[in-house]
């Protein structure tokens, strides 16, 4: 067997029992065994300031080339205010520079939206798509992932507990794992 693709996967919740983080976990265990899956943590990066370029933080730059060695790049997020959490576009953004070096670039990506509502975090996964276009992440666009009604999914140890909502997730990881190999292969054949 060849070599699991390093898939990063960033969580945009910071809270330790969010809605996300259980997704992210139920990915991984459901992910197909060509894709390894690694949560990294974006909690501790400092704010965007483009003045701390020129002395930058350990933490951007371990963040930056964590990201810049992953083949692959998964997005699981709660929505805050129809729209992506504060700390997920701080780690976009500071993975996003210095300009024209963007740690992202053609990384194959997609995208999980969590709530405990009924609208799958509809508009979270879609802003969240805007800015990965313009970071050249070639998302997966089917099948799409809302997961609504959150807190009816998972068991007091953090597990899914729904077959429906386990199968779903299952297929979303195996049609991502083909998307994976289709977009490397396709830059491989460029390289």
């Amino acid at each position: 067997m060849t070599k699991p693709r390093d898939i990063a996967v960033i969580v945009g919740s910071l809270r330790r029992e969010s809605f996300s983080r259980k997704t992210a976990h139920a990915l991984a265990e459901l992910a197909p065994e060509v894709l390894a899956l690694e949560l990294v943590e974006i909690g501790g990066l400092p704010h965007y300031n483009q003045d701390l370029e020129e002395s930058l933080p350990p933490e951007w730059a371990a963040f930056r080339e964590r990201v810049r060695r992953a083949d692959a790049v998964l997005f699981v997020t709660p929505e805050y205010n129809r729209s992506v959490p504060g700390v997920l576009k701080n780690a976009i953004d500071v993975a996003s520079r210095p300009y024209g070096k963007a740690a992202w670039q053609k990384k194959p990506g997609a995208v999980v939206s969590v709530t405990p509502g009924r609208l799958g975090a509809f508009g979270a996964n879609h802003h969240l798509r805007q800015s990965c276009v313009f970071l050249d992440i070639p998302m997966m666009q089917q099948p799409e992932a809302y997961v609504a009604h959150a807190g009816d999914l998972f068991d007091e140890a953090g597990r899914l507990k729904n077959d429906s909502t386990r199968n779903f997730l299952a297929g979303f990881m195996t049609a991502y794992a083909d998307w994976v190999e289709k977009i490397l292969r396709g830059s491989d054949a460029l390289a």
